[in-house]
């Protein structure tokens, strides 16, 4: 086998961007799919992240016209009323922008554009946007093999570094890489361990009829992620169930299948568990099954809130299946951050113990933003972002 540049690049595994048309009225496209393509090819050649922001259906239900947009529109609306953010936002209210309509011939043209960015452009950084990470299957299926024999990912993803003859010439990150061998090692279970736990799960349901569970299965029937409740934990939820915490930084099994524990408290302040899962994958399509799992074992019945930390895709997916539901940060993973936001302050332990002051000593939110401003005005911290 010939693992050279050339052959790799016949493999179209990794290849050179061709010099993309500007968008146009004149151009028409076969598939939403294929128009999305293009202009993700389009905005990585000039440096600008790419997304499918609008679409609407005619009156048959069949989506009629599409709208994909620099990655950079809408502007940044925070939902806290106190100042502080984890990241400053990218988003610049930017229109660049191309619309299409469904044509009588079926094609997909565009109808309008617009193409003057209000930010800056960065060609070299394009493949750090998310949308331009690519692994080809034949690459998915060289990660994998490497994995097995126990070839290391640094080593496997530096040969085709080499072999691409550069970094900038391979289309995905090494992070890349490894979430995809991270996801293949949680679905490698085996056969006899998908069986067992179905026939346990089977079983408590034979035995306890309000026992819960419910399971996800890949396209080639592997066992993907899994959901279950004990009858005391439904029975729990009916007396405290108006906020529970939800967390996936435990790996404590040999799988390394994140666990994902919902965890409410009692009338005594103890913990209680309201379900538990356990995940293959920490995206947003996982997220979204194992909440509308866990809703449907509650009856439907959404909570009032739900704390969890940072996680994009976890937030995402609550909006998506609580959008009623008050979503909350978790203050341990905030705190977490003093240290990486303020360490590099003169005054750091001065304004750690003030924040925690601020913190732990307000008795109401008016006079936490007081204490809060206050702490920002004395010591200067009015251009920090963290």
């Amino acid at each position: 086998m010939d693992d050279s540049p050339k052959s790799l690049e016949n493999n179209q595994e990794i290849k050179v961007e061709e010099i993309m048309q500007v968008p146009s009225v004149e151009m028409s496209f076969d598939s939403i799919d294929e128009a999305y393509d293009y202009y993700r090819k389009y905005g990585k050649q000039l440096g600008f992240p790419v997304r499918k922001r609008t679409s609407r259906k005619g009156d048959d239900g069949n989506t009629k016209y599409i709208t994909i947009s620099c990655g950079r529109a809408g502007k940044f609306k925070s939902k806290s009323s106190i100042s502080l953010k984890s990241h400053p936002s990218v988003k610049t209210d930017c229109k660049v922008l191309i619309r299409l309509g469904k044509s009588l011939d079926g094609k997909w043209k565009i109808n309008s554009t617009k193409l003057e960015h209000n930010h800056g452009l960065s060609p070299r950084k394009s493949r750090y946007f998310s949308a331009n990470s690519e692994l080809s299957s034949s690459i998915k299926r060289r990660l994998e093999l490497n994995d097995v024999a126990r070839i290391g990912l640094n080593k496997s993803y530096n040969s085709i570094v080499v072999e691409a003859q550069g970094y900038d010439n391979v289309p995905f990150l090494e992070k890349g890489a490894q979430n995809h061998i991270e996801k293949i090692r949680r679905l490698r279970l085996k056969e006899s361990d998908a069986t067992a736990v179905q026939t346990y799960f089977l079983d408590m349901q034979d035995k306890i009829a309000s026992f819960f569970y419910a399971i996800d299965i890949n396209e080639k029937g592997k066992l993907r992620n899994f959901f279950w409740a004990y009858a005391r934990s439904r029975a729990a939820y009916q007396e405290f169930g108006d906020v529970f915490t939800f967390d996936t930084t435990y790996l404590t099994n040999k799988y390394e299948m994140p666990s994902a524990p919902f965890v409410g408290v009692n009338h005594h302040v103890q913990s209680i568990l309201l379900g538990c899962g356990l995940i293959s994958s920490e995206d947003i399509e996982t997220f979204v099954w194992l909440f509308k799992s866990w809703l449907t074992c509650m009856s439907g019945n959404a909570p009032s809130g739900i704390n969890t930390d940072q996680d994009r895709a976890m937030k995402n997916a609550i909006e998506i299946v609580f959008p009623n539901t008050r979503h909350r940060w978790c203050l341990w993973h905030i705190l977490k951050k003093i240290p990486e936001k303020l360490k590099g302050y003169t005054e750091y332990e001065s304004i750690s113990m003030t924040l925690l002051n601020t913190i732990y000593d307000s008795l109401s939110q008016v006079e936490f933003e007081e204490r809060w401003d206050e702490m920002i005005k004395q010591y200067k911290l009015h251009e920090n972002d963290g």
